[in-house]
């Protein structure tokens, strides 16, 4: 809590004003506290934000390189989530650098990844949706090499994550690429719809709700550009949020439920 501002403007105004001058003084004083906390909170807001942006492309060249060689496919993936962004001129660049870098043989994973842990705060909404970005680049071939497993239990070590979870997440990509694939409607795949919530048939409805829900909470948009996921990639938040939608609405129509 910032209490100079509020402490100086209360003596400069009782010096002044006395009783009456010391009141102004004090409001003015908590005033000019508030935009001192409101200045520095965008700042590390903005901080935060751009190490997830550039430590995302960063890692997604590591990933990309983890075969041998960047292919055509991790470079249509890239080049995918820059247009996703918008961006252009100067972010753009900046993005393209940053996957340059991560492509470099002397790219240390380990201490970039603790690094963004720590500005994160460890928030895990975000630094799960890092890691879904991270799982899409490797799997944007539809394949996981050795070496691109490794570098993905890393990062997910790294971010907090267990080997579990990890496959978990493995698993419903993998869903939600072949729901994305089939027209996410009735055509769909139950299969596909239960593994994308991480559920199946052997799974009572409630089970299911509450599954449905967490995730939901897990990607809603809102919360994760409030926990630091850059405005930029709302999008991608919200196309997840719709998938994890769409996918319940399956199980509910093949259930019955209400």
């Amino acid at each position: 809590m910032r209490i100079w501002g509020k402490f100086f403007g209360f003596v400069i105004g009782f010096m002044f004003g006395r009783l009456a001058g010391a009141i102004l003084g004090l409001w003015l004083g908590h005033m000019y506290d508030r935009k001192l906390a409101r200045d520095a909170g965008i700042s590390s807001g903005a901080k935060r934000q751009a190490l997830f942006f550039n430590t995302t492309f960063a890692v997604m060249g590591h990933v990309a390189k983890a075969s041998g060689r960047v292919t055509e496919n991790d470079i249509r993936m890239a080049t995918s989530l820059m247009d996703q962004l918008n961006l252009s001129g100067q972010a753009r660049a900046d993005a393209q650098a940053a996957f340059r870098e991560g492509k470099d043989s002397d790219f240390d994973l380990n201490a970039c990844l603790k690094t963004f842990r720590l500005i994160s705060m460890g928030r895990k909404e975000v630094l799960q949706m890092f890691l879904e970005i991270q799982i899409q680049t490797a799997l944007s071939d539809a394949q996981l090499d050795q070496q691109e497993r490794a570098i993905l239990s890393t990062v997910a070590k790294e971010l907090g994550f267990s080997q579990q979870q990890l496959d978990d997440l493995l698993a419903r990509w993998q869903a939600e690429f072949n729901f994305h694939r089939s027209g996410a409607g009735n055509q769909t795949s139950i299969k596909d719809a239960y593994d994308l919530l991480g559920m199946s048939e052997a799974n009572s409805d409630q089970e299911i709700k509450r599954a449905y829900r967490k995730l939901m909470n897990e990607h809603h948009p809102d919360k994760l550009v409030a926990k630091g996921l850059p405005a930029e990639m709302m999008e991608l938040a919200k196309t997840k949020a719709q998938d994890i939608q769409a996918a319940y609405d399956r199980v509910k129509g093949e259930r019955g439920m209400r």
